[in-house]
């Protein structure tokens, strides 16, 4: 385990490589699984704020889904999260590029210049995922086998998963943190 301020890391998360490998996957992580996105509760809000822009990039049938369900929900487990388009299919905001792959429609926008918030942290984050408790968050590696592709891309690079996930994890923690963590982690290799 690697604690690192409020923040406990599974040992996984420093021994294991991955680059997300699009080609591959198709960006399976937006369809697969049991629920949308986690969002914070903050998140909730910017989402609310930024769906007129957003709508704009998404498919038809995510507006259709959003229109009927709202721009986040409560999922079985009692989360906040994304919609889904049907049962459980791919993410409200999703949309399909021209080579097939899953991209976010969030994310689309934010690399337009028309919003200031990337994506869901949860999605930026992936595949770590964050378990908040009263004194601390635990970091865990989701391991998934949709992910086998980035974990070979990321060994064949030997990018470890810390070093592929540092913008996230700046972004959730801060430059300050992810600077403690980069000494926590390779300070050992000494």
């Amino acid at each position: 385990m690697i604690l690192v301020g409020n923040a406990v890391l599974s040992d996984d998360i420093k021994e294991n490589f991955f680059v997300c490998d699009l080609e591959a996957c198709k960006g399976a992580c937006c369809v697969e699984g049991d629920a949308g996105a986690p969002l914070e509760d903050e998140e909730t809000k910017i989402l609310e704020e930024i769906y007129p822009i957003v709508k704009d990039y998404i498919t038809e049938e995510g507006r259709q889904v959003i229109a009927n369900q709202g721009v986040w929900v409560i999922d079985k487990d009692g989360d906040k999260g994304t919609p889904t388009i049907g049962d459980n299919r791919e993410c409200a905001y999703a949309l399909y590029d021209e080579r097939g792959i899953l991209k976010c429609g969030i994310e689309q926008a934010y690399l337009d210049g028309k919003i200031s918030w990337k994506k869901p942290i949860s999605c930026h984050l992936y595949p770590i995922r964050v378990t908040k408790y009263d004194q601390f968050d635990a970091l865990n590696y989701d391991r998934w086998h949709l992910c086998d592709p980035a974990c070979q891309l990321g060994q064949s690079l030997k990018v470890p998963l810390y070093r592929f996930l540092k913008d996230a994890l700046v972004r959730k923690y801060g430059e300050a943190w992810y600077e403690e963590l980069l000494a926590e982690i390779e300070g050992e290799k000494d």
